[in-house]
């Protein structure tokens, strides 16, 4: 399974890249919006862990690229420091499948992760 890990965070994008390449998956990441852009136009991830707020392209406009530009159903897992009410509703309502608030645990990402990637 491979995840797209986006964030600009190096130190976090490390030891998530870490925990999930431990828990079995490919992992690819990407710093900023216009790399993950540029990465989805060849490429089809099994899920999209993502920033809301990057350089070049937001999380919020990720989602969205993926829902109406690729029209893809990829599960997209959000992850901000910035959860006030206005950046998770956007999420939802632009078809993120997870919003989790920094801190958190990477644990709690691994099971949010495998949820999504593997609903029935």
């Amino acid at each position: 399974m491979e995840v797209l890990l986006a964030d600009d965070d190096d130190l976090l994008a490390s030891l998530l890249g870490f925990r999930l390449k431990k828990g079995g998956y490919d992992v690819h990441q990407s710093s900023n919006g216009k790399e993950v852009k540029e990465y989805l136009k060849t490429n089809t991830p099994d899920i999209i862990v993502s920033d809301i707020m990057m350089p070049y392209f937001s999380g919020i406009e990720l989602i969205n690229y993926v829902r109406k530009d690729l029209s893809l159903r990829t599960p997209i897992i959000i992850i901000s420091s910035a959860g006030n009410e206005e950046n998770v509703l956007s999420a939802f309502e632009l078809g993120a499948n997870e919003f989790i608030s920094k801190p958190f645990s990477p644990t709690e990402l691994l099971v949010r992760l495998k949820r999504e990637l593997y609903k029935n």
